[in-house]
């Protein structure tokens, strides 16, 4: 388990997919993710690249989204936020969770390179990981297709020497 003041991700089991498809699948969240289908979450769970977590809230840790990062033995030590999806909005837990991957992926995966992307329109995730430090890369133009037409992804990251900066500055502190 690892946690801070406001959340702990605890790995993902089998029997907790049913929370994850249907948060995914949420009508919130939908238009921000792309979902995947449950035998793509099974591999997740159990492939050691990867490391999907639940994360849990309050003082009954109430499972309130799930996390998934990639590339965990990754040999160029990058590795990437391949969804992060909170269930309440608007209570800092995403950026409680953020800060939590951050510390994780950094101190104790020795990532090098943290990276994710996000939907051009989500701007309120953007708006997140912009205030968190990481940078934006580029832009993937229009490589997602949708029952809409096509969308787009913007590319950005944080370093660990950016990383290590933002801990001197105290800006890495647990949200709160």
């Amino acid at each position: 388990m690892i946690g801070n003041a406001r959340v702990r991700l605890r790995p993902t089991l089998v029997d907790d997919l049913d929370f994850v498809i249907s948060v995914e699948t949420d009508p919130d969240n939908l238009p921000s993710i792309t979902p995947w289908e449950r035998p793509q979450h099974e591999a997740a769970v159990r492939f050691p690249d990867f490391r999907h977590f639940i994360v849990e809230a309050g003082d009954r840790l109430t499972p309130v989204g799930f996390v998934i990062l990639v590339g965990c033995r990754n040999r160029h030590k990058s590795i990437e936020l391949k969804r992060m999806v909170i269930q309440a909005k608007g209570q800092g837990l995403g950026r409680a969770c953020l800060r939590l991957l951050k510390k994780t992926a950094f101190e104790d995966l020795g990532a090098h390179r943290f990276w994710l992307d996000v939907k051009l329109h989500n701007t309120r995730a953007k708006a997140l990981y912009d205030s968190e430090g990481f940078v934006e890369e580029g832009r993937l133009r229009e490589c997602v297709r949708t029952e809409a037409g096509y969308e787009s992804l913007v590319v950005m990251s944080v370093l660990q020497d950016e990383y290590e900066a933002r801990c001197e500055a105290g800006l890495e502190a647990a949200a709160g």
